[in-house]
């Protein structure tokens, strides 16, 4: 019988070598840092340093899946972001040439807040269908900012993961069948002409949990499938607390006990001390998920909810592989945590208030990073990497 699963066959993810410890923001901002440890469920908020953007944290998180596979069998590369940074041309050209991929390859980046990624693992999943022989590199990358002294400034972040999909997939097939919930709402919002994020928490709070309910109730009348049939669950990650939040607003709705040590709590680990990575953000959770949780996964079903402001939500499922384990990249996500530096309040404003000139004006970014990939700077309107 020929397989005909299709879904995540490897995925590795990238945050910068920089972050600040949360308490020491609260200290600075003359808050208590439980309002940020607890109330938030964050500890720690990745930092992206002036010659990092999302092209070099996608490369830095794809490198290394490419050095185990035939880079000619990547045929298409999906780049969901909401932190772009040209109106044209897709960001996954630069990373396209940076990780020399073959010019036979089709590039697009996708958008729609912190769905995008899931939209595109879908898409995916279909083009898979008819192209067999084939594999699909799936990044997402974002830096998340909302401004310094602002309240959403402690769920700040930033990061990347990229994933080979394929078919015959050793971490996670997916399901078939999907909810969706789909409004126009204003919760949450970037204009061109901004570098941060217009947000209305508490509303974009309510319109998160209303899309899962919704999703939800599609997801389960098209898949007849009941909250008992997922073991695990994995939600989009603004901050850990929401997850938990959600999940509990779910198990509530469904009349189900909550089980949120053993069902959700792994999922969270990488993210609090991360930060909001956006697109990414889920599927962080995911790759915590594995590579955390005590449990052999072998065959469990786990449910996910993706999430994107303005709004989008989707839920969806999928089978984690007999095998996964051989797949997991625990380790060298390890040493990302291990080799970061913990920044001054001082240095993280620096990092935060640094910009590239906004007329094109030749640039040369100070080099800072320690990564493989870097943003260089600008020379007549063009961006350059190394």
């Amino acid at each position: 019988m020929i397989d005909q699963s299709v879904g995540i066959d490897a995925l590795q993810f990238y945050t910068p070598p920089f972050a600040i410890d949360l308490a020491t923001l609260a200290q600075h901002r003359g808050v208590d840092p439980d309002k940020f440890r607890i109330g938030l469920g964050q500890e720690q908020m990745a930092v992206m340093p002036p010659d990092e953007d999302v092209v070099t944290m996608a490369a830095n998180a794809a490198h290394p899946l490419l050095e185990k596979i035939e880079k000619e069998k990547i045929r298409l590369v999906l780049f969901a972001t909401e932190s772009s940074v040209d109106q044209s041309k897709a960001a996954g050209l630069w990373v396209h040439h940076l990780l020399s991929l073959p010019s036979s390859c089709r590039i697009v980046e996708v958008k729609q807040a912190c769905y995008s990624a899931t939209c595109a693992l879908h898409l995916a999943s279909s083009y898979l269908k008819e192209h067999r022989d084939e594999k699909v590199l799936l990044i997402a990358a974002d830096n998340a900012r909302y401004g310094l002294n602002s309240s959403g400034e402690p769920t700040q972040g930033c990061g990347a993961i990229a994933m080979i999909l394929s078919i015959s997939p050793r971490l996670l097939s997916l399901d078939p069948h999907q909810g969706i919930a789909a409004s126009h709402v204003m919760d949450f919002w970037r204009p061109n002409y901004l570098s941060e994020a217009v947000v209305d928490g508490k509303y974009s709070t309510q319109v998160y949990l209303n899309a899962l309910i919704e999703s939800w109730t599609d997801y389960s009348s098209r898949s007849n499938r009941a909250f008992s049939d997922h073991d695990r669950f994995c939600f989009h990650i603004p901050f850990t607390r929401m997850a938990k939040k959600a999940y509990e607003r779910l198990a509530k709705h469904v009349q189900s006990p909550s089980e949120y040590e053993r069902q959700v709590a792994a999922s969270l680990l990488y993210s609090r001390k991360m930060g909001n990575a956006y697109t990414a953000a889920l599927y962080i959770g995911l790759a915590s998920l594995l590579e955390n949780d005590s449990s052999d996964l072998s065959n469990k079903r786990v449910g996910f909810f993706s999430y994107g402001s303005g709004a989008v939500g989707e839920f969806f499922s999928g089978t984690v592989q007999s095998n996964y384990k051989e797949a997991l990249l625990a380790t060298q996500h390890a040493r990302l945590f291990e080799r970061r530096t913990l920044l001054s309040h001082k240095d993280y404003e620096e990092f935060f208030t640094y910009s590239v000139p906004s007329d094109g004006s030749n640039h040369t970014t100070p080099q800072i990073s320690p990564s493989q990939f870097r943003f260089l700077g600008v020379k007549g309107h063009e961006r350059l990497y190394g």
